[in-house]
């Protein structure tokens, strides 16, 4: 194999257009490599070379995926590459679900060798990650120099067909696959060398990684109903029409906090949904539909409740970060303490 020919993606920002506000932009192609292009290229040395760039903007990718993907894909088929390479994204979520989606499209329909890169907490990653090889980054940009090489020799594997070690060897994300090897040692003695290691508190890797999930114990029930402050949280992007906080359609940065002090009911001239992850038609029709402010409503009068919280919070749980969530849970549980509220009802899509 000669000079392996390489199409890179990257999105407006690391295009050098502009940030949040060039976000809509459409799929365009330059020549050779823009940006983080020119460290890969530095890596590659005289293996590989970017000869054309592929740009486009987060939000456009993100909320015209099936249009933009068949943009991509012809931009990217015409220069025939032997590897496709996209980011690296780290933590921005919307970019992240662009290079993972765009990544599979290519290796899919086009059957060229694709990879990528992010933050393993970028939602893109969880998406992507038994489809494509990810090489694991930092959390921004500032990872750059140390991502550009590991993607660099990773891919450059990938395109010649050569066998990928395992992700401590390799640098990328797990893919939950598991492959049968042969060592020197049988697996009760591994196991048992495991154990006495655990026991003396010194460290070993398993050999069997076990997933990691949050537990979180239940607060206990409301003893009265009738007397007890309750509001509204929603994952289903149920914003004030015109979106002023201009919450994202997917990879939500920001979440909302709207006043509903005396609004009986949401209606199509007054709320709106945000999400882009469901077909919203029938939620910017009536949204009390996704968030119930005129059941809530009914049962404040009749007394079944205490009262309706002043304020609701709303962002769009699309493609959104573990992170971020988790950020945003922070702050507004803080702020519904300091306000009173004994419970919480949480609605999605």
């Amino acid at each position: 194999m000669g000079k392996v020919k390489v199409v890179h993606y990257i999105n407006q920002f690391f295009a050098g257009i502009g940030g949040e506000e060039k976000a809509d932009i459409k799929p365009e192609v330059r020549e050779g490599a823009i940006g983080p292009g020119a460290a890969l290229n530095a890596a590659f040395g005289d293996a590989a070379e970017i000869v054309a760039t592929v740009i486009c903007g987060d939000s456009y990718f993100n909320e015209n995926i099936e249009t933009a993907q068949a943009e991509v894909l012809d931009m990217v088929k015409k220069y025939n590459p032997d590897l496709f390479i996209a980011g690296p994204a780290f933590n921005a979520g919307r970019y992240g679900v662009a290079c993972g989606t765009i990544s599979k499209a290519v290796k899919d329909v086009l059957k060229i060798p694709a990879v990528t890169a992010m933050y393993p907490e970028n939602p893109g990653a969880d998406m992507f990650k038994k489809d494509l090889y990810m090489i694991e980054t930092g959390n921004s940009a500032a990872d750059m120099r140390k991502a550009a090489p590991k993607l660099a020799k990773l891919a450059l594997k990938v395109a010649k067909g050569e066998e990928i070690g395992s992700p401590a060897e390799e640098g990328y994300i797990p893919r939950g696959v598991r492959k049968n090897i042969f060592t020197d040692d049988i697996g009760a003695k591994r196991a048992v060398e495991m154990l006495v290691k655990k026991i003396n508190g010194q460290e070993f890797v398993t050999e069997y990684p076990m997933p990691e999930f949050d537990h979180v114990a239940p607060n206990p029930a409301i003893k009265d109903m009738s007397k007890a402050k309750i509001a509204l949280v929603t994952s289903g992007g149920i914003v004030v029409k015109g979106n002023p906080d201009h919450i994202e359609s997917s990879s939500a940065s920001k979440f909302g906090k709207y006043d509903i002090s005396g609004v009986m009911d949401l209606t199509a001239e007054t709320h709106e949904t945000a999400h882009g992850g469901y077909d919203p038609v029938y939620a910017n029709e009536d949204a009390d539909r996704v968030l119930p402010v005129d059941v809530l409503r009914d049962m404040e009068k009749e007394g079944k409740i205490g009262e309706l919280h002043r304020y609701y919070y709303a962002t769009v749980g699309n493609g959104t970060s573990v992170a971020n969530a988790r950020k945003f849970a922070q702050k507004i549980s803080e702020e519904l303490r300091a306000d009173g509220v004994d419970a919480v009802i949480l609605t999605s899509t």
